[in-house]
Parts: structure tokens; sequence; C-alpha cells
């Protein structure tokens, strides 16, 4: 005989689903009023292809213009962060095999363009499995893809640190996600397949691009640190010609890729860190995985993460829409997520390490 709480937890999974079907259906319809009025956007292969063309072509430009002394440093740095935004989501979409999907040429051209100029991210080939995992389990101790972006932690210096830094950050979380795999295995809630692929994401995903990025990263911090601390206190230092001749490549490096692209990743980790709910979310219920963050004072975040926080939400609708179309159907979208009790701007998240409901949680 079901108990009370079991008939409740019955009925308000029934209620959401129902929610879920109807938003589904009015994001479907909006984007198909969107792609008759617009009858180019039938052309899914070539847009994409486009902006992938022209994305690269401009951050080539950006950085041409700065060796050149024709763009200042920061200029360099909100341009190149602009332009990788659009191939952040690029990836995401061609993850999904949204464009040339019966061409593995093209589509394996993009995936490895999408990558070196966002070299320091996750090889997206790995990353393809851990994405379709966070579909599944959104919000869970099992989803590694956002976890390995903090979500579901206390805010605190290490997070702030550790937002856009994957090496460090996943150092510093991996007993803690190692763990809940483990249980989630002896617990039959993960294959051990599915646990296999996550290894095989630790260890061979940030291989050969990221790693090496990260370590020019932390040469480069380690070298101006020791620099600073000379100078300070007035101490008789001199880099040796080794060091000197590999600053003159690292230097124009870190401008134009690294910095760039690691504040582009700490503006879009701020936001999906905190727009996806963590740990007390039920299991499969889209209405609980996600909030919509559409505030004016996330602009500064959203313009380099190509309105991430407004609209990834209707992604996990409705996953078969490309990002572009996302950004035409979001006003639709919005009203009938809104009605439906899809929450926005719930800022409570910050204070409960991006938990669900207003209680007391264990952090991860």
């Amino acid at each position: 005989m079901n108990t009370t709480a079991e008939i409740a937890s019955t009925s308000f999974t029934s209620n959401d689903e129902q929610k879920t079907k109807v938003i589904r259906k009015e994001v479907q319809l909006a984007s198909k009023e969107i792609r008759a009025r617009f009858p180019f956007l039938k052309h899914q292969n070539a847009i994409g292809f486009f902006i992938f063309s022209f994305s690269i072509a401009m951050i080539i430009v950006s950085a041409v213009l700065y060796l050149q002394e024709k763009m200042p440093l920061l200029v360099l740095v909100l341009s190149v962060a602009f332009w990788t935004s659009l191939l952040h989501e690029l990836e995401h979409d061609l993850i999904h095999f949204m464009y040339f999907k019966k061409n593995k040429f093209m589509h394996n051209l993009m995936m490895l363009g999408v990558w070196i100029f966002r070299p320091m991210t996750i090889n997206p080939w790995f990353r393809r499995d851990i994405h379709f995992h966070h579909h599944r389990v959104s919000g869970t101790k099992t989803d590694v893809e956002e976890r390995g972006l903090t979500n579901g932690e206390k805010w605190s210096f290490k997070r702030l640190i550790t937002i856009a830094d994957l090496l460090f950050g996943g150092i510093l979380r991996a007993a803690i996600i190692r763990k809940d795999i483990i249980d989630a295995v002896k617990s039959g809630e993960l294959t051990k397949e599915q646990a296999l692929n996550f290894k095989k994401v630790k260890l061979y995903g940030m291989l050969p691009f990221t790693l090496a990025l990260y370590f020019i990263w932390y040469f480069f911090l380690a070298h101006y640190f020791i620099v600073f601390i000379a100078d300070i206190f007035q101490l008789n230092y001199q880099s040796s010609t080794f060091i000197t001749n590999q600053m003159k490549w690292i230097n124009p490096l870190v401008a134009i890729l690294i910095i760039p692209n690691l504040f582009r990743m700490f503006c879009l980790h701020f936001i999906t860190s905190n727009m996806h709910y963590y740990g007390d979310v039920e299991s499969g219920n889209i209405m609980q995985q996600t909030q919509v963050l559409n505030k004016w004072y996330f602009i500064p975040f959203q313009i380099f993460c190509f309105n991430f926080g407004s609209t990834h939400a209707i992604h996990h609708f409705v996953v078969n829409e490309t990002f572009y179309i996302r950004q035409f159907t979001a006003t639709k979208a919005h009203k009938v997520m809104q009605e439906q009790g899809v929450r926005f701007n719930d800022l409570g998240t910050f204070a409960r390490a991006n938990r669900y409901y207003i209680h007391t949680i264990n952090p991860a």
C-alpha cells in the first residue's frame, strides 16, 4: 500500500511531466513558426559552418591586429572571449549532432576547430558521453559535467578561483566525485561501463591541448609571481636566457588564447553552475533541473557565454534545436515556462549551494 509521501511524490512527478509536455509542445511550435517565417534557417549545416568560419576568422584577425600593436590587450581579450563563446555553442550543437550528421569529415573538422580555438576545454569527442549523461541524470551525484564546474558547492574562495580552471578544480574535486561514482556503481545507479567512460575522460580528455595550455598558464603565473616578489623586495633577480626566450612566445599565446578563454569560461561556468540545480532534484524531472537567469545584472556574463543563462534551460526541454534558434524562440519559450512554474532568477540558489529546495543539505 502506498504511503501518503509516495502518493504525493507520484502526483508531483505526474504533474511535472504534464508541465514538461506543455512547455515542449509550445517551444517546438515556436521553432516551427520561426523556421516558416525565415526559410533560410532550413540550411542548418551552412549556417553552422558560416558561424564556425566567421568566428575563427575574427579570432585570427584580432590576434593579428594585437601582434601588430593595432589592438589593445583589453579589446583583444573581450573580442576573442566573445567569438569563442559562439564556438562553445557550436560545440554543444555538434555534440548533439546538429551539423553535418551524415558527413563525418565536416562534422569532425568542426569538432576539431572548436576545440583548437578553445584549447583549455575537454576533448569534445570525450565530452559527448558525459554531456549525454548530464541530460539523463542532471542534478544528481553522477552528473560529472556540471559538478566539475562547481555545481552543488557552497560559495567560497575555492569555488571562485577554480570555477574557470578545469585542471586545478578537477584535481581538488577528484576524490569526492570518484567516491560518488563508486557508490553509484555499487547501488546500481550507474553501470560499470559508464564509470569506465568517466575514467577515460579524466585520463585522456585533456590531452594534448588542454593539459599543455594549463601547464603553460601555470608557468606564466609562476614566472611573473617570482618577478613581482623580486621587485617588491628589491631582489637582484634575472630570468635565465632559456626562460626569457620561452616568454617571447608564451606572452602572446597567453594574451591571444589563454586569458580570453579563461575569462569566457569563468562567465560560462558561473552562469551554468548556478542555473542548474543539484542534489535534491527528482531524477528525470526536467522542471527541477534548471532555472532561467535573465536579469539585467547577468548581462556582463551573458555577453561572453552567448546568453546561456537565458536560453539554456530551453535546451533541457527541447534538445534538438540549435543555439541560434533558441535566441529567436526565447520570448515565447519563457512565457510558457513561467506559466508552468519554471523558476526565473532564483538568487537563493547561491546561498543554498544550488539546492532546489530551501532546506539544510550538506553540500558536495
